[in-house]
């Protein structure tokens, strides 16, 4: 590419940065149903048909952030992954800090949780690639743990769906917020340690 062409590019992405910053900001303010892409031209001073020059609808922004929100969950998941700890451990500091995300970014904000909930219910693409991203972590810790004898001989495909399910009720947004309300449930270290030892 030569040097116009990515100067081009440069500031195109700049404008799609920062109508993603002002979609965000209002989403979160004012909630995802009650703002449109007039709110967010309006915001940014300038017209709603400059939104419609890098997305088709409000929908794309939504999905568009939606993809910038997972992608800092994946990074962190990387990040309290790598190092020289055991596979246990990696296991656990990756299902404790999704849980810990899920509850103060998802719930506590809840307009966030909105977004995220109207993503989750309509099967975004991706939602699901995210979700098979952090699967794909897990199955390479498990059969790093395998291949130590931390954990037993198994399938690490299959173990990492089944460990990732037995944890969902710690990462899915409407399932923890539920799971709060109810005193009877145990801590997260609980689950997760039970989901360990039936990989070992």
């Amino acid at each position: 590419m030569d040097i116009a062409g990515a100067a081009v590019d440069s500031v195109r992405q700049e404008n799609i940065d920062r109508i993603l910053d002002a979609a965000e900001r209002l989403f979160k303010h004012y909630g995802y149903t009650k703002t449109n892409v007039a709110d967010i031209a309006r915001d940014l001073g300038m017209s709603t048909a400059n939104i419609y020059r890098f997305f088709a609808s409000k929908a794309d922004i939504h999905q568009a952030l939606c993809r910038r929100m997972v992608d800092a969950v994946y990074q962190m998941a990387v990040a309290v992954t790598s190092g020289e700890a055991s596979a246990c451990e990696k296991l656990k500091a990756y299902a404790l800090a999704q849980h810990r995300i899920t509850v103060e970014t998802m719930l506590d904000e809840k307009k966030v949780h909105e977004m995220v909930v109207v993503a989750m219910e309509q099967n975004w693409p991706v939602i699901e690639q995210h979700i098979e991203q952090l699967r794909l972590l897990c199955q390479g810790i498990i059969a790093e743990g395998i291949a130590t004898g931390e954990f037993r001989q198994q399938d690490a495909a299959l173990a990492s769906e089944n460990f990732m399910s037995s944890i969902v009720i710690l990462c899915h947004p409407q399932l923890v917020a539920k799971c709060l309300a109810e005193t009877r449930i145990g801590q997260p270290e609980d689950l997760i340690d039970f989901a360990l030892r039936a990989l070992k």
